[in-house]
C-alpha cells in the first residue's frame, strides 16, 4: 500500500490511510524518529517501523519483497505528501510489479497538487521536475528545455536555493510568473505570486519548505525573430558582448530566453546577425 500523508495539517490524514497505517505488519517510513513522532501527533500506534529512503531503497528492496511474499501487510509512506513523487519507492513498487505483487495507491495530499491549485496558474498541462539538481549546470540543463514548451512547471526547492533557481529559470525561460507555495496545510502557509522578471518581493531569507510553479510563456506574446535579431544587432554594434546583449535584450522583448537571443549572435559566427530567419 502506498499511503499519501498529511503535509503539515493532521486533519488531512485520511480515515483509509489510517486504516492502512494501523492495519500493516510493517510501515515503511523515511525516517523512524520523525514519523513516531507523526505517528503520535495522528493519534495511531503502527505495528513496527523500517527505514525506508534514498540511500536504502535497493538494499531494503529485496527484504520487504521477501516479506511481502510471505503474506505480510506493508504500507509505504513518505515524510509528507505521496509517496515515490520525489521520494523513494519507484524501485521497490517497479519490483512488486514485476513479481505480480498487487500495488495499492491510497490518495491524499500533495505538495505538487495543492500548489497548482492555489497558483492561479494554468494547471494543464503541467511538468513536475522533482528536486531541482544541486549544480547549476546541471539545473541549467534540466530547465533549458522548456523554453519553448507551452507547459506550467512544478518543482520543489530549498528555501535557500529558491532565488537561485528563479535567476535561472529567467535567465533561460524569459519573463514568466510565478507561484511560490511556502509551508503548505501549515500555521504560516503563505503564496508569493510575481514574475521572473522581478524577484523584489522574494524575500533571500524565506523560510519553510518551498512548491515553486512557474507559467507557461504567455501564447500569442512572443516578440517577432525579426525584432528580436534586429535589438541584438543595435547591442552589438554599440560594441557590447553578446552575452550581455542578451541579458539587456530579454528585458525588452517577450517570450525570449537570454539563451535563445544569445543564439542568434553567435549562430553566424562574430555576432553577425542576418535579417529574417
Amino acid at each position: 500500500m502506498l499511503v499519501a500523508t498529511p503535509l503539515g495539517n493532521p486533519g488531512d490524514l485520511s480515515p483509509r490511510a489510517r486504516e492502512a497505517l494501523e492495519e500493516a505488519d510493517l510501515v515503511l517510513v523515511e525516517d523512524t524518529r520523525r514519523a513516531g513522532s507523526q505517528f503520535k501527533r495522528w493519534g495511531l500506534r503502527v505495528q513496527r517501523m523500517l527505514s525506508f529512503f534514498e540511500h536504502n531503497e535497493q538494499a531494503r528492496t529485496d527484504q520487504v519483497l521477501g516479506e511481502l511474499k510471505d503474506g505480510a501487510r506493508v504500507a509505504l509512506m513518505s515524510d509528507a505528501g505521496a509517496p515515490c513523487v520525489a521520494d523513494p519507492g519507484y524501485q521497490l513498487v517497479r519490483a512488486c510489479q514485476q513479481e505480480s505483487i498487487p500495488v495499492t495507491p491510497i490518495p491524499g495530499p500533495s505538495a505538487v497538487i495543492c500548489a497548482l491549485m492555489a497558483s492561479g496558474l494554468p494547471a494543464h498541462p503541467f511538468t513536475f521536475l522533482g528536486f531541482l539538481p544541486r549544480k547549476p549546470s546541471e539545473r541549467n540543463r534540466t530547465l533549458a528545455p522548456f523554453a519553448e514548451i507551452k507547459t506550467t512547471l512544478v518543482f520543489f526547492e530549498r528555501k535557500n536555493r529558491v532565488l537561485d533557481a528563479l535567476h535561472a529559470a529567467h535567465e533561460l525561460l524569459g519573463n514568466r510568473d510565478f507561484c511560490l507555495a511556502r509551508e503548505l496545510t501549515k500555521t504560516h502557509e503563505q503564496f508569493i505570486l510575481g514574475q521572473l522578471g522581478d524577484l523584489s518581493d522574494v524575500d533571500p531569507e524565506l523560510k519553510g519548505e518551498v512548491t515553486v510553479v512557474i507559467g507557461p510563456p504567455e501564447a500569442g506574446l512572443r516578440t517577432e525573430a525579426a525584432q528580436a535579431k534586429a535589438l541584438m544587432r543595435q547591442y552589438l554594434d554599440r560594441g557590447i558582448k553578446a552575452k550581455e546583449a542578451a541579458r539587456q535584450v530579454r528585458e525588452k522583448t517577450t517570450g525570449w530566453s537570454a539563451k535563445e537571443l544569445y543564439a542568434l549572435a553567435v549562430e553566424q559566427g562574430n555576432g553577425d546577425i542576418p535579417d529574417g530567419e
